[in-house]
């Protein structure tokens, strides 16, 4: 999951993982249509499906898909929940869309449509967030702009992205329209700051690709100095538009700090961060390693975490832009200058890793793996990977980060030598 630039970033937003066998999920669908806390459950929203569910039968039911798909490995630690599983998200995207009387809107896409149900304030994102989204659309309605039209490339306005720092307090909205010139910006900014005071920068980022992809690639700033900052497990990191960060930084914490234990780091340590990002996993473990080198196929991202080590005072992390799997088969094969690396961390996007990437981090003969991922289905067909060749799965500790969805991370600690995992379907 981490590693992605938000670039990549889909709107048919709510990809939601199915358990089939989940608790959670059979009785999800029927519940959250007439759940009281939220209007847009009866909406198909689709952004919380376990709303309806207490949240302890949802931890339950998480913890029993963990077993079910991961049990063969190793049994699944009991999973870490949240104490205040509200408001948790750090992050909004909301689409810009057409009203009743031509009012300008936005909001949400109703699940598995185009169809944007109006929508400013959202159980799941922080509180602020939803303040200056509000504020926001109340700005553009004052500027009147009109919503962007796929259809007919016409329009201006397409999507609003919000982040906030949730030690920091500094938030950050991003204007993404369909049209590079963007008429009475400093009048939106005025309109915004009068409603949100808070907001501490505001960019416009100009996307005119016919394309799910929420941001392109030119960035404006049209207030403050375009990103945040925001502390995780102790450091300070920065935040710009196209930044790819965990959503959830109380969850987040107990991931990471679960990661860095695994590694079982004292000090001497090579490290590699493959599908580094900013360098959020790796410059966590680098305080307890003796060198960490992070692999990052985003210029941006790589430039973001190179200038978060050195805001941090860490000297000793590297970090290159390159395809993590073509830079660990190079790795691999350098001969006397062969890297050998004590520890690799794995953190793939949802679809998991590929045999490619497993070949070639087998191929470095790291003493521990520790595998970060996002989705239990793909995590099991890689770890199958990993145990044919020689790998065993010593640890499991499933993590709740995204509370009332179907969504579940876990931290899995791998190591070389051992029995292959006891026979099962994954």
């Amino acid at each position: 999951m981490l590693g992605r630039s938000a670039a990549m970033l889909r709107v048919p937003p709510h990809s939601i993982i199915s358990y089939a066998a989940s608790p959670c999920k059979r009785r999800s669908s029927a519940m959250s249509q007439s759940n009281p806390l939220c209007p847009l459950t009866a909406r198909r929203c689709g952004g919380c499906p376990l709303l309806g569910v207490p949240y302890e039968e949802q931890l339950h039911g998480k913890q029993q898909t963990a077993r079910r798909l991961l049990g063969v490995f190793a049994e699944p630690a009991p999973i870490l929940g949240q104490e205040d599983p509200w408001h948790y998200r750090n992050k909004a995207i909301a689409t810009f869309a057409t009203g009743p009387r031509g009012r300008l809107t936005c909001g949400i896409y109703a699940e598995g449509t185009h169809r944007v149900l109006p929508y400013t304030d959202c159980l799941l994102q922080d509180e602020i967030i939803n303040k200056t989204v509000t504020a926001a659309l109340e700005a553009a309605r004052l500027c009147r702009w009109p919503a962007y039209d796929e259809d007919r490339g016409a329009g201006l306005v397409r999507h609003l992205l919000v982040r906030r720092g949730r030690v920091s307090g500094q938030v950050l909205v991003v204007l993404v329209t369909g049209q590079e010139r963007l008429p009475g910006s400093h009048n939106f900014v005025r309109a915004l700051r009068e409603r949100a005071p808070w907001v501490t920068s505001v960019v416009q980022n100009y996307n005119p690709r016919h394309t799910s992809a929420v941001l392109g690639n030119d960035v404006r700033t049209l207030y403050g100095p375009g990103k945040i900052s925001d502390t995780l497990c102790g450091l300070e990191f920065t935040l710009s538009p196209r930044s790819f960060y965990q959503v959830n930084p109380v969850q987040t914490e107990k991931l990471y700090r679960t990661a860095i234990d695994f590694a079982g780091l004292t000090g001497k340590e090579l490290v590699i961060d493959a599908y580094c990002g900013i360098g959020t996993i790796g410059l966590c473990a680098a305080r307890g390693a003796g060198r960490v080198i992070g692999v990052e196929r985003s210029p941006d991202a790589v430039r973001n975490a190179a200038a978060n080590a050195a805001a941090n005072g860490i000297t000793n992390a590297r970090f290159f832009c390159a395809d993590a799997t073509a830079w660990m088969s190079a790795a691999a094969k350098a001969g006397s200058q062969k890297l050998h690396p004590d520890v690799i961390f794995l953190d793939p996007p949802r679809e998991g890793s590929t045999p490619a990437c497993i070949a070639a981090v087998a191929a470095l003969e790291p003493r521990r793996v520790v595998y970060v991922s996002c989705d239990p289905g793909t995590l099991a067909r890689d770890l199958h990977l990993f145990a044919r060749r020689g790998y065993r799965v010593q640890a499991i500790q499933p993590v709740d980060l995204f509370p009332h969805t179907d969504h579940l991370e876990n931290a899995v600690l791998i190591t070389k030598g051992g029995a292959d995992p006891k026979k099962g379907s994954g």
